[in-house]
C-alpha cells in the first residue's frame, strides 16, 4: 500500500471518527439532561405546542428563508453564478429541512452545495455566521445575560479577528505555485468579490440580520408558548445564545439547542426543565416550519422518476 493511500485512509477514519464524536456529544447531551430533569420538560414542550405557534413558526421561516436564499444569490452572482430567486428558495427550503432530519446538522447545506456550487455555499453561510456574532455581540453587551461579564472580552478578541481578515482579504496575494499559496489567494478573491464588494456586503448585511430577528421572534413565540413570562428583554439574551448552539453539529436539531437553553434559563433564574420545554416547543416550530423542504424532496423525486420513464 503506497504512502498516498496510507494517508488517505487515515484521514478519511479521522473525519469518520471526529463525525461520530460529534453525534456522540449531542446524544450525550440529550442523554444527560434526562437523567438530570426527566422526560418531564420533553413531554411538556410536546404538549405546549399549538396551532398558533406553528403557524407563526411557518409565516417567519418563509421570511427568513427568503432572505437567506437572497443572500446567497447575491454571493453566488459575486462569484460568477446566476441562481434564479425561485431555484433558490425551494433549495434553501430543501436543505433546511435535511439540516434538521439528519445527524450532523449540515448535510442540506453540502447537498445544496454540490447542486449549485460548494463555495457559494460555504462563503453565504460564513457571512451569516459573522453578521449573527455581531448582533448576538451587540445584544449581549447591552441587555443583562449570564454572559455579560466576559462579553467585553470576547468583544476584543472577535475584532482582533475581524482585523486580521480584512487585512488578509485585502492584501496582496500570496506568491508561489503551492497548493496553500492557491487556496490562499483563492479564498482572498472570493471574499473580495462575494461578499466585501460595494454591490454585495450591504444586501448580505441586511438579508443576514432579517434572518437573525426572525430566528429570534420565533424563539421568544417558543418561550410564551413554554410558558416563560419574563420579559422580552430578559429573554433575548438568552435566544441568541441558543441560536449560536443550534448551528454546532447536532442530531437532527437537537443536542447543543437543549443542553444551552437548559444552561442559560438556569443561570438567568428560570429553571433548567423550562429551558428544555422551550427548545422543544421551538425544535418542534422550527422542524414544522421546515415541511416546504419536504415537498421539494418529493417533488424533486417525482420530477426524476418521470424524467426516466
Amino acid at each position: 500500500m503506497t504512502a498516498a493511500v496510507l494517508v488517505a485512509h487515515r484521514t478519511s477514519g479521522r473525519r469518520t471518527a471526529w463525525a461520530w464524536a460529534r453525534l456522540g456529544a449531542g446524544g450525550a447531551t440529550l442523554a444527560f439532561l434526562v437523567w438530570h430533569l426527566g422526560t418531564g420538560p420533553f413531554l411538556d414542550g410536546l404538549r405546549a405546542v399549538d396551532v398558533v405557534a406553528l403557524l407563526a413558526a411557518s409565516g417567519l421561516a418563509a421570511l427568513t428563508t427568503v432572505c437567506c436564499a437572497w443572500r446567497w444569490r447575491i454571493v453566488a452572482r459575486g462569484l460568477g453564478a446566476d441562481l434564479p430567486m425561485g431555484t433558490a428558495v425551494a433549495a434553501y427550503y430543501r436543505s433546511l429541512f435535511l439540516n434538521l432530519t439528519l445527524p450532523g446538522g449540515v448535510v442540506g447545506d453540502v447537498q445544496r452545495g454540490i447542486d449549485h456550487g460548494l463555495r457559494a455555499v460555504a462563503w453565504e453561510r460564513s457571512a451569516g455566521q459573522v453578521v449573527q456574532a455581531v448582533l448576538t455581540l451587540a445584544v449581549l453587551l447591552v441587555l443583562p445575560s449570564p454572559v455579560r461579564p466576559v462579553m467585553p472580552f470576547v468583544a476584543l478578541a472577535l475584532l482582533a479577528a475581524a482585523a486580521g481578515v480584512a487585512l488578509a482579504a485585502r492584501a496582496r496575494p500570496a506568491v508561489g505555485h503551492s497548493r496553500r499559496a492557491r487556496l490562499r489567494r483563492a479564498a482572498a478573491r472570493d471574499m473580495r468579490e462575494g461578499l466585501l464588494a460595494r454591490r454585495a456586503w450591504p444586501a448580505v448585511a441586511v438579508a443576514s440580520a432579517l434572518v437573525v430577528a426572525g430566528h429570534a421572534v420565533t424563539f421568544l413565540i417558543a418561550a410564551r408558548t413554554a410558558g416563560v413570562t419574563a420579559p422580552a428583554s430578559s429573554v433575548l439574551p438568552l435566544a441568541l445564545l441558543v441560536l449560536v448552539a443550534a448551528a454546532l453539529p447536532n442530531i437532527g436539531g437537537w443536542g447543543p439547542r437543549e443542553g444551552v437553553t437548559a444552561w442559560a434559563f438556569a443561570a438567568a433564574g428560570l429553571g433548567a426543565s423550562l429551558g428544555v420545554t422551550t427548545a422543544v416547543v421551538y425544535g418542534a416550530m422550527v422542524l414544522f416550519a421546515s415541511l416546504p423542504g419536504a415537498a421539494v424532496l418529493v417533488a424533486a423525486s417525482v420530477y426524476r422518476g418521470a424524467a426516466h420513464v
